[in-house]
């Protein structure tokens, strides 16, 4: 990569890392820098880069690829959400194929890459709109270019208004463990908490098939507004955190089905248990969530 660059520009200055980023050098790398273009292709060090450009200061201008789909976003500026904001929890690791699996159109590194840099430059000579608390969402099928908008979250773990993470943490075990915490109703983005029994549950296959036989249920979905402007498949949006309040929007069904979906299936299992509680006695969970329709049923939803 070293040799590359400087073939084409042999007056850029480049210092070479010939060592793995982690949680002892990611604050002394990062902190001697204006901003970061992270590019990484694993959860963990996503959140390590994160994590420690919030921690220093440090813009860092994001982009992720995955089939046909890539997006853009700048985290961590002044201002400006981080990538916890959005996305405070990783999915569980069986949920997400990798690139081998999943395969990627050649042609979209070097799309979003050279939006990446331009992004870079951007921040760099303080010119234009830079994607802060905005992400650009790319199909490559459609050619359709999407900008959404995202606030900094204030109850973000890491850069809300009570942090409660004060440093950078173990990412391997973050992204591959289910946390043990007990979960309450108002906890959001929870992508892979442990909710002790299992609950009733429907695969994205039997859904397809009650919409595709126009059967008479609910399908809610407790994601944030901007996850469901990212992957939309018609559900009902009363974000985790107002389900309490909104409960009345579902009575019409209490003696119905109700089928509840999320990203990946783990937030949605907690609003099924709490459904139930309330005497929602056919309220299912979508297995997998909107990752696993986009993997099983309709490949053009976008994976985030």
């Amino acid at each position: 990569a070293r040799d590359r660059i400087q073939s084409i520009n042999p007056y850029v200055e480049l210092d070479l890392y010939p060592l793995r980023l982690t949680t002892s050098n990611a604050i002394e790398i990062i902190d001697k820098y204006d901003v970061v273009a992270d590019g990484t292709d694993n959860f963990a060090t996503r959140y390590l880069v994160n994590d420690a450009c919030v921690l220093t200061g440090t813009p860092n201008v994001f982009a992720s690829i995955f089939r046909f789909d890539g997006q853009v976003a700048i985290f961590g500026a002044p201002g400006g959400p981080c990538y916890r904001c959005i996305f405070p929890e990783p999915p569980p690791p069986e949920s997400v194929p990798n690139c081998a699996e999943g395969g990627v159109l050649g042609v979209l590194p070097g799309m979003l890459g050279t939006m990446q840099a331009t992004e870079v430059i951007k921040l760099l000579l303080g010119i234009g709109e830079p994607l802060i608390g905005k992400m650009l969402i790319v199909d490559a099928l459609s050619m359709n270019f999407r900008t959404l908008k995202g606030g900094k979250d204030p109850e973000c773990s890491l850069c809300g208004e009570r942090p409660t993470q004060e440093g950078l943490i173990d990412y391997e075990a973050f992204c591959s463990s289910p946390s043990t915490e007990t979960p309450t109703l108002n906890t959001q983005h929870q992508d892979h908490m442990f909710f002790g029994p299992q609950v009733p549950s429907v695969s994205v296959i039997d859904l397809k098939k009650k919409k595709d036989a126009g059967d008479d249920f609910f399908l809610l979905d407790v994601r944030q507004p901007e996850e469901q402007q990212i992957s939309d498949i018609g559900g009902h949006l009363i974000p985790m955190d107002q389900l309490a309040d909104r409960l009345s929007e579902l009575e019409a069904y209490r003696e119905k089905d109700i089928i509840v979906m999320c990203r990946t299936g783990s937030r949605s299992a907690f609003a099924v248990q709490w459904l139930q509680q309330q005497g929602f006695k056919g309220s299912f969970n979508l297995e997998g969530g909107i990752v696993a329709w986009s993997r099983k049923v309709d490949s053009s939803v976008s994976v985030y």
